[in-house]
C-alpha cells in the first residue's frame, strides 16, 4: 500500500442513522471543541483571570452532566479489537472515537481482506520529545490498528503482547499513516504486524499478539462495567439509566 491509500471503511459510523441523533451529533461536536480546547490549552499563556472563568465554566458543566442518565448502551464499542467486524461503531474508543474528546481521532478501515489502513494527526497535547508524538501515545495508536486488524480474522480477541520498534521520532501535527496486516493464527494467537509513516518516511513497527476471547467473557465483562458505573451512580453519579 502506498501512504496516499485511505481506509475503505470507515470507523466513524452515520449518527443521522441512530435515535436520537441530534443530541448524538452535538455530543460530537462538543468533544470535537474540547479537543481544540485542550490542543490551544496546553501550550497557551493566557492570563490568570481567563483561565479561572473557564474553569469555573467547565466545573458548573461537569456538575450539570450528573443530572442526566448514564448511557447504559454504547453505539458500538469502545474499541477496534473487540468488534470482529470492520462495519462496528466505536464512537466512545478514546483512540477513535468521534464523541470522545481524549481521541486524536483515528480513522481507520479495512484496505484489504486482513489488511487496515489508518490516517491520525497528533496535536500538541501528545508530546513527548520536543515537537514529536510521546512514545506512549505512537504504541496506543499501534494497539489500536492493530487490534482492528486482528478482528478482520472473524475470532477477535485481546492484546496478549505488543513490541514497538522507534525509528525515528514522529512528529506532531502531521497526518500520519498507519498500515497494518494479520500475518497468521495459531489456534487463539493471532499476529499482527504494522508500520507507520509521516510524510513517507518510516518512524516506527510494531508487532501484537491478540488472544481470542470467547464471547462469553466478554459479555461478562461488559455486565461487570454496569455493575461498576450503577455503583459509583448510587455513591453520589447520575442515574444509571439510558
Amino acid at each position: 500500500m502506498s501512504g496516499g491509500e485511505r481506509p475503505l471503511v470507515f470507523s466513524h459510523f452515520d449518527a443521522t442513522k441512530i435515535s436520537g441523533q441530534g443530541a448524538w451529533e452535538q455530543k460530537r461536536r462538543l468533544a470535537s471543541a474540547m479537543r481544540l480546547v485542550i490542543e490551544r490549552l496546553v501550550p497557551s499563556n493566557a492570563p490568570e483571570e481567563e483561565l479561572r472563568r473557564a474553569a469555573d465554566a467547565l466545573e458548573r458543566y461537569a456538575e450539570a452532566l450528573t443530572a442526566h442518565p448514564r448511557l447504559k448502551h454504547f453505539h458500538g464499542y469502545a474499541e477496534s479489537a473487540n468488534a470482529g467486524d470492520v462495519g462496528a461503531f466505536f464512537d466512545q474508543s478514546p483512540m477513535i472515537g468521534l464523541a470522545n474528546p481524549l481521541a486524536p481521532p483515528i480513522t481507520i478501515g479495512r484496505s484489504g481482506p486482513l489488511t487496515a489502513i489508518a490516517s491520525v494527526t497528533f496535536g500538541a497535547a501528545y508530546e513527548g520529545p520536543p515537537g514529536c508524538v510521546h512514545g506512549g501515545f505512537v504504541a496506543a495508536a499501534f494497539d489500536e490498528v492493530l487490534g482492528y486488524v486482528q478482528s478482520l480474522g472473524g475470532n477477535p480477541g485481546m492484546t496478549a503482547r505488543l513490541t514497538v520498534h522507534y525509528r525515528m521520532p514522529t512528529p506532531l501535527h502531521t497526518e500520519l499513516i498507519f498500515e497494518g496486516e494479520l500475518v497468521r493464527t495459531e489456534g487463539r494467537k493471532i499476529f499482527c504486524t504494522g508500520k507507520v509513516r509521516a510524510a513517507g518516511e518510516l518512524t516506527a513497527e510494531a508487532e501484537g499478539l491478540f488472544l481470542s476471547v470467547d464471547h462469553a467473557r466478554f459479555l461478562a465483562l461488559l455486565e461487570k462495567r454496569e455493575r461498576r458505573a450503577e455503583a459509583r451512580d448510587e455513591g453520589g453519579g447520575g442515574s444509571a439509566d439510558g
